[in-house]
């Protein structure tokens, strides 16, 4: 399957109205929106890849520039993998092989609720 046109129709607008934009502090959320809606489309072409590619974990990763470890969390926050995660929130090696029967079988499991997106929790709090 081709990338989705509309999501890249989207990042570029973002992009676009963050150089138009007069100050920095203007153009920071539009370049958050940019790199969130960046972020899933990387995201959701993992997906298709390891489902419909049938490209390993480590490989989907590797082509993303990512580490075999960071794909698991990414992959379930996908609608196609979402309802494969196991408890810890990663889809793993055999998540995606179910997720593969299941497709081929005309069965794919929907997920309980939509992903949500990454967001970075501090460890610490900082006066």
């Amino acid at each position: 399957m081709p990338l989705d046109r509309a999501a890249l129709a989207a990042i570029r607008n973002a992009l676009d109205r963050a150089e138009r934009a007069d100050q920095a502090a203007c153009a920071l959320p539009l370049l958050r929106e940019a790199a969130d809606r960046l972020t899933e489309l990387l995201d959701g072409s993992m997906a298709q890849a390891v489902l419909d590619d049938g490209d390993t974990l480590r490989a989907a990763g590797q082509k993303a520039g990512l580490s075999e470890n960071a794909v698991g969390p990414r992959l379930a926050r996908t609608p196609a993998l979402a309802a494969y995660a196991n408890a810890d929130g990663r889809v793993t090696a055999a998540g995606v092989e179910r997720a593969r029967y299941d497709l081929e079988t005309g069965t794919p499991r929907a997920a309980a609720q939509p992903p949500k997106p990454m967001r970075f929790t501090p460890r610490r709090r900082t006066p």
